[in-house]
């Protein structure tokens, strides 16, 4: 999968979960500044869960960056993989 198509990918959960547009631009802006060790730190994972959140103008409860918080720690995903991240987000296989 390159990168072109998780870009689009990407655009295309977003659309279809919010009913939002975001432009790649967005996508590549947010994500330029996640690291792998933003998916271990809590603080710095709930930061990421409300600047999407913002993006996508959609507000999320406390209940709901809870669970978010816990599914992401609890994936045994490789955090430097976010290749992995964004086809467990999207869906894909």
């Amino acid at each position: 999968m390159s990168g072109k198509d998780i870009s689009k990918d990407v655009l295309k959960a977003v659309k279809t979960k919010t009913g939002k547009s975001v432009t790649e631009k967005d996508i590549h802006k947010l994500a330029s500044n996640v690291k792998p060790a933003t998916m271990q730190s809590e603080e710095q994972l709930r930061q990421l869960i409300k600047q999407v959140a913002s993006l996508v103008n959609v507000p999320v409860s406390e209940q709901t960056m809870n669970e978010i918080v816990k599914a992401v720690k609890g994936s045994k995903l490789n955090p430097n993989n976010m290749e992995a991240l964004m086809k467990m987000m999207t869906g894909k296989k």
